[in-house]
């Protein structure tokens, strides 16, 4: 129940596909990669217990970083990267983070962060973090323990507001959790999934629920930013098995013409899970009538850490 034994056990298989782009990373390459990323901590002193933060798009090494984080012992805070600068210098600031990974993407807001809040360094894909995590051996770090992630409000109703829980109780990188069981029991979710995850990664559900599929096995398809078309594309060209929707994803493909949604082929999905927000019925039974009886809504307080 963790990339690691993917890695071992089928190295070749792809664990994340980007969807518009095709990029593939295999298992074996996102356990390279993660263990580079808990070396870099190691070496920047970062230990069990302490705090770091990832603030970036949709981008190939998000994964990367959280695997890296959650083998590393580390609470990790995914911060929105529709945040403004003084936000994202709040959170780094009040999570007590002591590295923020980020892209050149964001590199206009970065710089105001960066000055906001000198104490955090930052490494940018796309500019620095590529060479530095390069130059970190490959190897899993000497002391392993499972880390947890720490997420924060949009900050809507004043400045952002995190929860920060206590590491897992099980220090195995590879234990299982009451995710991984409702993933696999409730929606039959296996290693053969092929998995759509369509929101920005840093909110909870795409988050956790993609990290899931990576425990069983099966491959994450990211979108890089939602497109109603583009979703359906994807899930014809992917042959995607299951997903995680919010009701908003399903208003948007369902404003579609005809004539576009009638172009895809949605047959091989089984699982359309929706959270977030109650799904309007007109809505969901108008999902059903078009994608089938593949739809399942869960209570979020029922997620699994």
């Amino acid at each position: 129940m963790h990339p690691s034994v993917h890695a071992r056990t089928n190295p070749d298989k792809p664990a994340i596909i980007m969807a518009a782009s095709g990029e593939t990373i295999s298992y074996g390459e996102l356990d390279r990669r993660s263990n580079q990323v808990a070396q870099m901590l190691r070496a920047r002193g970062i230990g069990i217990g302490d705090t770091v933060a990832l603030c970036m798009e949709n981008h190939p090494w998000f994964f990367c970083l959280t695997w890296g984080f959650q083998r590393a012992g580390v609470h990790y805070v995914g911060i929105s990267s529709r945040l403004t600068a003084p936000e994202i210098a709040y959170i780094l600031e009040d999570s007590g983070a002591k590295l923020l990974f980020s892209s050149v993407y964001l590199s206009e807001t970065l710089d105001e962060v960066a000055s906001l809040a000198p104490q955090v360094p930052q490494l940018r894909f796309g500019v620095d973090a590529e060479a530095a995590l390069a130059a970190m051996p490959a190897t899993p770090i000497a002391d392993e323990r499972a880390g947890v992630d720490m997420l924060y409000s949009s900050g809507t109703t004043g400045r952002p507001k995190g929860v920060k829980i206590p590491l897992p109780e099980d220090p195995a990188i590879d234990a299982t959790n009451v995710l991984v069981q409702l993933a696999m029991m409730a929606y039959g979710i296996n290693q053969d999934a092929v998995y759509l995850s369509p929101a920005p990664l840093y909110h909870a559900a795409p988050l956790r629920w993609s990290m899931t599929v990576h425990k069983i096995g099966g491959t994450v398809v990211v979108m890089e930013r939602f497109d109603p078309e583009a979703a359906l594309a994807a899930i014809q060209h992917y042959k995607i098995t299951d997903s995680q929707f919010v009701p908003t994803h399903f208003v948007r493909m369902l404003k579609l013409p005809q004539e576009v949604r009638d172009k895809y082929d949605v047959s091989t999905l089984k699982c359309a899970i929706h959270a977030a927000a109650p799904c309007p019925v007109p809505v969901k039974q108008a999902m059903i009538e078009w994608w089938g009886p593949v739809l399942f809504e869960y209570y979020a307080g029922t997620e699994g850490n």
